[in-house]
């Protein structure tokens, strides 16, 4: 695969002809709003027949042959693919690019809420081949834990099921007002409050066709810690053969008290699980200084530490869809979808700089006296995310969310083999 990083007085005529591509296929596959108007810094992904590069960590006994034979590919290919690797002193732990006709494997769920987008349903035959599941963002649950139907779900759960995508029903502990860490505490703490929900969500999911239940139970006090690994261990053996599939915020260490993560005791989450998807999102938070969203550094942390507690087989990392377009001066932000982010600074005409450290790119742009800072996601921080993936050997990657629109990502796993569980 190719990405090419638009240089000043570039444009689109010049670097298709580079390429041997058309303008109108540059266009399509980044969702550019024009054919004529490009920005400095705009990373574009080109549509062509180049493989991915694989990343890959050396492990006990290793050769480059060994390798090549694993990757169909040539000790020569990699070797000129690492500019100063030693073929004779390999050692355990090194990372090193394998260029590869052997497509990386893994799993990838999209989270959705019915009603965000009135073209899902159609949007959705496109992205069918690259989702294992969907998890659908319809369900809460009463003082008393009895989970009930927030949204339409039922045209989304038929379509899953026409276009071979596992649907997940998403269980949160969301009021009018939002995650409701009372609610949460309250129905966990109480056995039989508990009990209502295992029942009233495994109910819910057999009767309206789910082939596994999300559990997205955020800001849980942190003395229900041992309280939420009941409900999952009492929700699992309540399940039989359905999917368990648990949603963490993301650490880098585990502080029982924290108001945000200590609730989450990772490796007793990892035992009782089928799949434990860690939110590697909003690093950058709502409301908090101009920060990406999910730079690459902060990841790498979240993810050695959770390998530490949770099978690799089981883990998925999130990736967000989405960017934080913030006024610096009140830290005031709206979400935006990572094309909105992107075209928004070519409308503006912004440089996009891109973090080295972060691994992301962002842009400044003003609105009257109003400095705005924008931290969004591209083709080349999906691929740094995606080599993670590969790296570790985990299981997959989740989406926030998938109303919102980013044609990079989407194109980049046409290069994948998405499992299809």
């Amino acid at each position: 695969m190719t990405v090419h990083v638009v240089r000043s007085g570039e444009n689109l005529w010049a670097i298709a002809r580079t390429y041997g591509v058309s303008i109108q296929s540059i266009v399509d596959v980044n969702g550019l709003p024009s054919t004529t108007l490009i920005i400095p810094g705009l990373a574009l992904y080109i549509p062509d027949q180049q493989p991915i590069i694989r990343y890959y960590k050396i492990k006990a006994g290793d050769t480059l042959w060994r390798i090549s034979l694993q990757f169909r590919t040539s000790v020569s290919s990699i070797v000129s693919a690492n500019p100063g690797l030693d073929p004779n002193n390999l050692y355990i732990g090194q990372n090193i690019n394998i260029p590869s006709p052997v497509q990386p494997q893994f799993s990838t769920l999209g989270f959705i809420v019915p009603g965000s987008s009135p073209t899902f349903l159609a949007d959705l035959d496109k992205m069918a081949p690259h989702l294992t599941f969907i998890a659908v963002a319809a369900f809460s649950f009463t003082k008393e834990g009895y989970a009930y139907v927030l949204g339409d779900d039922g045209p989304i759960v038929r379509r899953c099921q026409e276009l071979n995508i596992i649907p997940l029903l998403l269980i949160q502990n969301t009021t009018s007002a939002g995650f409701s860490k009372e609610l949460a505490g309250n129905v966990l703490g109480t056995p039989i409050y508990r009990r209502n929900l295992v029942a009233s969500l495994v109910n819910l999911a057999n009767q309206r066709g789910y082939a596994g239940i999300s559990v997205d139970l955020e800001f849980i006090p942190p003395p229900q810690r041992e309280d939420f690994n009941s409900f999952l261990r009492e929700l699992k053996e309540a399940m039989g053969n359905l999917i368990l599939h648990v949603n963490v915020h993301a650490k880098t260490e585990d502080i029982p008290t924290n108001p945000i993560i200590g609730a989450y005791d990772y490796q007793s989450i990892g035992e009782i699980a089928d799949i434990v998807a860690v939110m590697t999102i909003d690093y950058g938070y709502p409301g908090g200084p101009p920060d990406p969203v999910s730079p690459l550094w902060w990841i790498a942390l979240v993810v050695r530490y959770s390998l530490t507690l949770i099978p690799r087989e089981k883990l998925q990392i999130g990736l967000p869809l989405y960017g934080h377009d913030k006024v610096v001066s009140t830290n005031q932000y709206r979400a935006l979808s990572v094309l909105d982010a992107q075209n928004l600074a070519i409308s503006t005409g912004a440089v996009i700089q891109f973090d080295a450290a972060a691994r992301a790119p962002w842009f400044r742009y003003w609105k009257g006296a109003e400095e705005h800072i924008v931290w969004f996601e591209d083709i080349r921080s999906y691929v740094e995310k995606y080599r993670l993936i590969d790296l570790y050997e985990l299981y997959g990657a989740t989406y926030w969310q998938l109303s919102l629109k980013a044609p990079q990502n989407w194109a980049y796993l046409d290069k994948v083999d998405v499992l299809k569980r």
